[in-house]
């Protein structure tokens, strides 16, 4: 099944869990991103987390020391460690990210998701548009040859769709495009989860078709034709997460 296929989807993120301190890390954060450790609530005491943890001290210092930095707790002295609210913490950050995948994303955030999408990534095609090299536009062309590809599993296409959105990010020639890409994955893997193009070849095809329309366009420079290829891409996957959990 789609679901159990990319459910042990391999983010890039994932490694830093092979670690001690990464273990530490995933466990305390994603128990903050799905409300066991509430907004506003105190963390256990060192002496109970180095119990459960089994982890020296210093692993579990570096563990709260890296989720202080990425906007989910605080340190205060004689009162301990808390949970900030959400507003402080780092969305864009690819921890925080794959921990609202693993939790189980909310609709209100995944459509958060799809507005920051189509905010970006449409000006990155436009960008594209203007300033891609011959190399890039030969990039583009062969993900989407592997996206089309009839022995594409679930999890395969999702990387080959990530490959072609990064491959126009870095042909935009903008860097800060780039950095965007742990959060266009998150989209694609929930989006991919819940509701699939793999097996159907019908809606295989499609999507296809659309990811091509954009590399056609970034071919010819068409700017306008880019961003709305772009923007029809990102509506399909977000009218395919829709229609599959019924949400209006």
């Amino acid at each position: 099944m789609v679901e159990n296929e990319l459910s042990n989807y391999d983010f890039r993120t994932a490694g830093h869990s092979r670690t001690h301190h990464g273990h530490v890390m995933r466990d305390l954060g994603l128990r903050i991103v799905n409300g066991s450790y509430p907004e506003n609530s105190i963390l256990p005491g060192d002496a109970e987390l180095l119990e459960r943890f089994g982890v020296s001290r210093t692993v579990l210092r570096e563990a709260l020391k890296t989720l202080a930095a990425k906007g989910l707790i605080q340190p205060k002295a004689k009162i301990g460690t808390r949970v900030l609210e959400r507003s402080n913490w780092n969305l864009f950050d690819p921890d925080i990210l794959v921990w609202h995948f693993e939790a189980g994303a909310s609709a209100a955030f995944l459509s958060s998701i799809v507005e920051m999408r189509l905010a970006l990534e449409p000006e990155a095609a436009g960008l594209a548009a203007l300033r891609r090299t011959e190399a890039q536009l030969a990039k583009l062309y062969e993900w989407v040859e592997e996206m089309g590809s009839t022995r594409e599993s679930p999890a395969h296409f999702v990387h080959s769709d990530l490959q072609f959105h990064i491959a126009i990010a870095e042909a935009s020639g903008n860097p800060f495009m780039r950095s965007i890409s742990a959060l266009i994955e998150v989209a694609l893997v929930t989006t991919f989860t819940i509701s699939s193009p793999i097996p159907n070849t019908e809606r295989h095809m499609h999507s296809v078709a659309r990811h091509r329309a954009i590399a056609d366009a970034i071919r010819d420079r068409d700017v306008a034709a880019a961003k709305e290829a772009m923007r029809g891409v990102i509506q399909d996957g977000a009218e395919r997460v829709l229609a599959a959990s019924g949400t209006d």
